[in-house]
């Protein structure tokens, strides 16, 4: 009975519920029964447990997995370095070291490019947008296609939103500013930056600050004021600047390793999904309920706000379409994923100008 309720409140609170993947499986989710196999897991994450929200979220999920199976089905979470580095989550997980990994694919575009589309690209989607193409515009379906190849599955496990735009030790005002930036930027966001003339260096979470220190990187792309403050980048760094133009709406993945998940009893894929699911949309509304606060500690510390100038973005606008338009015509995967969903885009922000721009400008405007 325990098991049935847990189905029926926490696989289907308010956020899961905003999912189509766990409306679909919740309708018919089997409970687990008696006769079903004990099973053990090991997930390698890409997060420090420093960051309790990510952290957390993570150890959340897998407590719903062995709560809806009533301790049978048991996944135990190491944070970042225990197993595997940041960058290496992924083939952790295809060599089946473990039987899964909780990452973000912005590691690992500089081998497929495609990847990107699910971790956050410059001037993509925002998270509500984001969930609506993963989950209803063919995004899920499109990158389980490629991951398949790597002999993974992924679900989505963790929106974080909004970001900022990162920490400079100097004012950026022109995209010749970041020619010689020694700067710490993963996925799609860096690749670009590269063609504008920075230095990039992919760091995980637990390696940033320390090269902060030792002045082997001068600026730092990461997540929102709440992480940021928790790896004490304020104390390294003087401008924080927005927006996060490269990375609108990052998400997280599950990723598991394919001969693993098919050797899963069905309702077990089932609750793992709802599981992943409900911790997609909670992280969501736990940085953003966390993050406003956060940034006011920041800027009491003496931090300062910035904003890319409209001439800077413009013009790394100009060069991410150049960048996405060359990668389609060059890499056939690359082009599979991203004219639909470039369509998409289109689409939705045609729906989003009439929505919800006007009254987002006029709110946020208005004051309190």
């Amino acid at each position: 009975m325990k098991r049935r309720t847990l189905l029926a409140q926490t696989g289907l609170g308010a956020t899961a519920l905003t999912a189509a993947a766990t409306v679909k499986v919740a309708a018919q989710a089997p409970v687990s029964s008696p006769s079903q196999p004990a099973i053990r897991w090991r997930m390698a994450t890409a997060f420090p447990k420093s960051l309790d929200i990510m952290f957390s979220t993570i150890e959340s999920l897998c407590q719903q997995v062995s709560d809806m199976t009533g301790g049978k089905f048991v996944i135990t979470p190491y944070p970042v370095g225990d197993i595997a580095p940041a960058a290496k989550v992924l083939d952790t997980v295809t060599e089946g070291t473990t039987e899964c990994g909780c990452t973000i694919s912005l590691y690992y575009t500089d081998r497929i490019p495609a990847l990107g589309f699910t971790g956050g690209i410059p001037f993509g989607l925002n998270a509500q947008q984001q969930n609506a193409w993963l989950f209803y515009g063919g995004g899920l379906e499109a990158t389980q296609k490629i991951y398949r190849t790597l002999g993974l599955i992924n679900y989505p496990a963790g929106n974080i939103g909004g970001q900022m735009g990162g920490w400079f030790r100097r004012e950026i005002e022109t995209v010749d500013d970041l020619k010689g930036l020694k700067i710490r930027i993963a996925g799609l966001g860096g690749s670009l930056l590269k063609r504008l003339g920075a230095e990039v260096q992919i760091l995980g979470p637990d390696e940033i600050l320390p090269a902060l220190v030792a002045e082997k990187i001068e600026a730092v792309e990461f997540l929102g004021p709440y992480d940021d403050e928790k790896l004490g980048l304020h104390k390294a760094t003087r401008y924080y600047y927005s927006p996060s133009w490269w990375e609108p709406g990052a998400s997280n993945e599950l990723l598991i390793n394919l001969n693993q998940w098919q050797t899963l009893p069905q309702d077990y894929q089932t609750i793992l999904q709802l599981a992943a699911t409900e911790a997609h949309h909670k992280l969501l509304a736990r940085y953003t309920a966390a993050n406003s606060a956060a940034l006011e500690r920041l800027l009491a510390n003496g931090v300062q706000l910035k904003t890319f100038s409209p001439e800077f973005v413009q013009a790394t606008y100009q060069a991410a379409v150049a960048m996405y338009e060359e990668l389609a015509s060059q890499d056939p995967q690359f082009r599979e994923v991203y004219q639909p969903w470039k369509a998409f885009r289109s689409k939705i922000h045609k729906w989003n100008r009439v929505n919800e721009m006007g009254f987002a400008t006029f709110a946020f405007n208005a004051g309190n």
